[in-house]
């Protein structure tokens, strides 16, 4: 991924933190961190990767934001090229399972 879109979704990862604290009262300290140490693109491939979802998806589900996710982040047609369909795919499928209207992003 080229530096400057890699800094851009670095920051995207940074606004979805700060949304899931202001809109859906959730501290991803976790999440912080993990951006923080690894970078927003690492940190999203190690999310997406993982056999199971994080605490952190599992406190946005129940909080009804979805919407703020990293697996509903990289759906959106800006953040197609960096992640690879079969990490698409996850993201989909882990939204569909919980009951995620995939029509709120562009996949």
């Amino acid at each position: 991924m080229p530096t400057e879109l890699k800094a851009q979704f670095h920051e995207a990862m940074l606004e979805i933190y700060r949304r899931a604290k202001s809109d859906a009262g959730y501290n991803a300290t976790r999440f912080l961190g993990m951006v923080s140490e690894q970078g927003g693109y690492e940190a999203a491939r190690t999310l997406i990767h993982a056999s199971t979802v994080s605490d952190g998806y599992t406190a946005l589900w129940e909080r009804k934001h979805l919407d703020l996710t990293v697996e509903a982040l990289i759906l959106k047609p800006e953040w197609h090229d960096p992640f690879s369909e079969v990490e698409r795919n996850i993201a989909r499928e882990r939204l569909a399972e919980y009951g995620y209207d995939l029509m709120k992003v562009a996949s």
